[in-house]
């Protein structure tokens, strides 16, 4: 069983991004990045829990729309499903809002940074290959981007232990899930995948959304904000990503990580009044050059 679910597989294109593998690139960096600004509206009104929960039941309604979402997937695979719903989407939708309670979002930002490190981690131990050339490099310098954008905010908290550790807890299961993604997604496409996927994660995240509630109120702003991020960042973004996995493997996929601060962060300025500080504009150049170098044909 163990053997069936731990393997993983490359992409289908080996060479340079097509145009295509740009699109869909751009297009989840855009849609991630913005959630950040949609889930700060949120949380005005409603609890960590309710959000969370919220995000992956709308996301899973949304794709169960689709008449291909509802393609049959073999009973061999679905304890692969299973574990994705957990580890992709209901263990870290769960955790960060938790761990966010005792860091801030700079922290949380640069530590999800992480995420194309343990992905290609992952992989080097599953398909018992490592990155080199361009990709390693790229690897290195998207990830000093993101911690060049995250140094200026990290002083306006306090750090805590737990909730960096969550985190990381949190962006280990991303890097594995995006591993584990490729083969299945592969053999069945986006949309009876991640349909599935997110159906099931809106079982095991029902309790923790009910749970708050109560301590929770209705706000229309909130709502529609919690709404965009579960339709747009929850549904058809996952289907995304699940194409790009498929195309280009878990590794270059994983970058994507690097493009969301820089979204995150002209969000940020454009509608919240954020200061940018020269230290994280240097961190966008060189997110924008890690993103570059990943995109290479893989040696």
């Amino acid at each position: 069983m163990s053997g069936r679910i731990l393997s993983t597989s490359t992409g289908t294109n080996q060479e340079a991004f097509t145009p295509a593998d740009w699109l869909l690139f751009w297009s989840i960096g855009i849609v991630w990045g913005s959630s950040f600004l949609f889930i700060a509206i949120g949380l005005d009104a409603f609890g960590p829990g309710l959000i969370t929960w919220l995000r992956v039941a709308l996301g899973a309604g949304v794709l169960i729309l689709f008449p291909a979402a509802r393609a049959p997937v073999d009973r061999y695979d679905w304890p692969r499903l299973i574990v994705l719903s957990f580890l992709w989407v209901a263990i870290p939708f769960t955790l960060f809002p938790i761990a966010q309670q005792w860091i801030n979002s700079a922290v949380a930002g640069m530590l999800n940074g992480a995420m194309p490190i343990f992905a290609a981690a992952i992989a080097a131990i599953l398909l018992r290959r490592l990155p080199r050339g361009a990709q390693l490099l790229g690897l290195v310098v998207g990830f000093a981007g993101v911690v060049a954008i995250s140094l200026p905010s990290i002083g306006e908290g306090e750090t805590q232990a737990l909730g960096v550790i969550l985190v990381l807890i949190a962006t280990l299961c991303y890097g594995i899930s995006v591993n584990l993604a490729a083969p299945i997604q592969q053999r069945y496409g986006s949309l009876p995948v991640m349909s599935r996927m997110l159906a099931l994660a809106t079982i095991w995240t029902a309790p923790f959304g009910l749970a708050a509630i109560p301590a929770s109120s209705f706000a229309w702003d909130s709502f529609l904000a919690v709404a965009a991020a579960g339709v747009l960042g929850t549904g058809l973004a996952f289907v995304i990503m699940g194409s790009l996995v498929g195309r280009v493997g878990s590794t270059r996929s994983s970058f994507i990580t690097y493009v969301i601060p820089v979204v995150a962060l002209i969000l940020g300025v454009v509608f919240r009044d954020d200061q940018v500080t020269a230290i994280a504009l240097i961190g966008v150049g060189l997110v924008i050059i890690g993103a570059l170098l990943a995109s290479r044909r893989e040696a």
